[in-house]
């Protein structure tokens, strides 16, 4: 597994024998941001159920401000550490050990608000807490306006968008499906 543009291109990435994280495909990491383009320049990067950090590392490399890595795995977090010193980017990104709900149910880091945000859980996390995931990010102070969030689940699986996000698009690799959706405005302050 390598980066596959920008400032680290070409790189490898480490990934432990025997993970039971499925990191995401070069090709696929290719085709979203390549989509995304340049609206990833400067901006800070969650990166949520991040693996060996292959999203976020692709992000910093491309032209990304900086990057909140969420793994609960002691081992894959260990190992998005070392991608991250590897590629050049520790300086920039940080590594959370921990679970993402309560990572959540925190206040927003000081990296916030973020303007993309890659979320992919494992295959087996049921669509309704995926769509509860949305939801916390879509009422709290985690994303900018129109922040781009890239969402990867099994193909055949539903995916519930937030009221005011819109879907970009939603692309099949094989047997994952990817999600593109730009972040609607945050809901009034009613306090």
């Amino acid at each position: 597994m390598r980066v596959v543009a920008g400032s680290a291109g070409g790189l490898r990435l480490e990934s432990p024998a025997g993970a039971t994280t499925r990191p995401t495909a070069e090709r696929v990491r290719e085709a979203v941001f390549a989509s995304i383009g340049p609206a990833l320049h400067g901006v800070a990067v969650l990166d949520l159920y991040a693996g060996t950090g292959a999203l976020a590392v692709e992000a910093l490399s491309r032209g990304a401000g900086r990057a909140v890595l969420v793994e609960r795995d002691r081992r894959e977090a260990a190992v998005a550490r070392r991608n991250l010193e590897r590629t050049g980017f520790a300086a920039v990104g940080r590594v959370v050990e921990g679970d993402v709900d309560r990572f959540l149910e925190r206040p927003p880091p000081p990296e916030a608000p973020f303007g993309l945000v890659c979320c992919d859980p494992p295959y087996d996390t049921a669509d309704a807490v995926v769509a509860g995931l949305l939801v916390r990010l879509a009422d709290g102070a985690w994303v900018v306006p129109g922040a781009l969030v890239v969402v990867e689940r099994p193909t055949g699986g539903a995916l519930a968008v937030p009221a005011g996000w819109e879907p970009r698009f939603a692309r099949t690799y094989g047997d994952t499906l990817v999600h593109l959706l730009a972040a609607g405005p945050h809901p009034p302050d009613t306090t």
